[in-house]
């Protein structure tokens, strides 16, 4: 499976913001954007100017592919379908993005962050309803059931992320079980969606 195995503090500084992509240390002082709040390389202070309309989209495109983690002909493709559903085509892109197995397993707050949450599907800690899953790229229904293992459950990883992640489960998901299981009560609404991107600007770069 293809994916992006470099350093993930460069991409928050590439996009002059936190992403969240580390999970505890993106909140300490360790994170590397407290320190270097600029775009790293030779020439990174020199990007901090405003660029044009076109760099404005490209970076938001940028930043909602890190934020999950999709390689560009993913992104490209989930694009696409979303196009094709009915509705506006960035909630829908967006909404196809949460509903993503991987992202669900975060979101339930059993993995500080997507990185790790596709590391426990990739190693079949999850089940769907009933069944083990482990692509992370799944994408989930209205009334699925998300759970983790029973053996999995003791993990010290996942015992310690369950008690100290300070993270509300959100409206359209449905927790049960101890925290250890989660259901889709329903597909999620743009409001429900916290990430930091402007799906419009994603639109007009695709539709150029």
């Amino acid at each position: 499976m293809a994916r992006y195995t470099g350093p993930v503090c460069r991409l928050c500084r590439r996009e002059k913001m936190k992403l969240f992509l580390k999970g505890p240390k993106c909140d300490s002082m360790k994170c590397p954007i407290e320190r270097r709040p600029y775009p790293p390389g030779e020439h990174g202070r020199d990007r901090m100017r405003q660029g044009s309309e076109y760099l404005t989209q490209l970076r938001e495109k940028q930043k909602a592919r890190r934020i999950y983690g999709l390689l560009e002909k993913q992104f490209a493709n989930l694009y696409e379908e979303a196009t094709r559903q009915q509705g506006i085509t960035g909630e829908n892109l967006l909404r196809m993005l949460e509903l993503r197995l991987d992202n669900a397993v975060f979101r339930a707050g059993w993995a500080a962050s997507r990185n790790q949450a596709r590391q426990f599907v990739r190693h079949s800690h999850v089940l769907v309803n009933g069944r083990r899953v482990n692509i992370p790229s799944y994408r989930l229904r209205k009334g699925d059931v998300i759970a983790l293992k029973e053996k999995s459950r003791g993990m010290i990883v996942v015992r310690h992320n369950v008690d100290t992640l300070d993270r509300q489960v959100p409206p359209w998901l449905e927790a049960g079980a101890e925290g250890f299981e989660v259901t889709v009560r329903d597909l999620p609404l743009r409001e429900h969606i916290d990430v930091p991107v402007r799906e419009q600007l994603i639109v007009e770069l695709y539709s150029k």
